[in-house]
């Protein structure tokens, strides 16, 4: 009976902790979308305000830590129940900083007030957040149901944004050398896919947790990466290579 009744107790726990990140989820990912809609429209007010949502988010986080920990500490979970505590902690933490990530992309949406969009980098840019936003929507439903199929199907999935951030890396770059005076508004641009694209890293991070919880094994291989910026360069005679 005692047995019982502690088991009950641990899955109440639990059940706790994963609403408090499926809330959590729910408002990073609204985060992402008006993060994208302040740049788009150049809004300052609505990039203050996802900047001031911020701290919810950062909130909720440690309130999950908190409640992890101290399930750690009472039930001395083992095995599977152990992972499931684990797991939830890194997926706040992924969730968190893709919240921050957000946050930055609201600041330098102030910055570019007053300039002018560079080509179809803005629409690029909108496209990727979508990608990314519906990643987010869909491990969160993954990460409930344990499913191990959706994660995997996600960790493939952030390529097509890796391919989108290395398109429009070369584009804005292009901009810049064919006139110095986008350099700015493109700089801003490049810093905002970049967070862009560490948000669907985030995103497959989760995913590989969902693999570990269900399987007690991280992934074999090393998730496809297609982030090719790095090795980007432009030669002597002014081409990128």
């Amino acid at each position: 009976m005692e047995n019982t009744h502690i088991v009950k107790s641990f899955d109440r726990d639990l059940t706790q902790i994963e609403n408090m990140i499926l809330e959590m989820g729910g408002m990073v990912e609204n985060q992402i979308m008006l993060s994208i809609n302040a740049l788009i429209a150049r809004d300052e007010d609505l990039a203050k305000t996802v900047r001031a949502a911020d701290k919810p988010i950062d909130a909720l986080e440690s309130a999950i830590d908190e409640n992890s920990i101290r399930i750690l500490a009472l039930r001395q979970p083992l095995a599977s129940d152990l992972r499931h505590v684990v797991c939830a902690m890194k997926v706040a933490s992924n969730l968190e900083r893709i919240g921050d990530y957000c946050k930055n992309i609201a600041k330098r949406t102030v910055a570019l007030s007053g300039h002018d969009s560079v080509g179809s980098s803005e629409k690029t840019l909108k496209r990727m957040g979508q990608l990314v936003q519906q990643m987010v929507r869909d491990v969160l439903d993954a990460y409930v149901k344990k499913d191990l199929a959706m994660a995997e199907e996600l960790i493939l999935r952030d390529e097509e944004v890796d391919h989108m951030h290395n398109t429009l890396f070369r584009e804005l770059l292009t901009y810049m050398m064919e006139d110095p005076r986008n350099i700015t508004s493109c700089m801003h641009l490049l810093f905002i896919a970049k967070n862009i694209e560490r948000m669907g890293d985030h995103t497959t991070a989760v995913a590989e947790q969902i693999y570990y919880v269900v399987t007690g094994e991280l992934p074999e291989d090393d998730r496809p990466k297609s982030d090719m910026t790095s090795q980007i360069v432009v030669s002597a005679e002014g081409d990128l290579i």
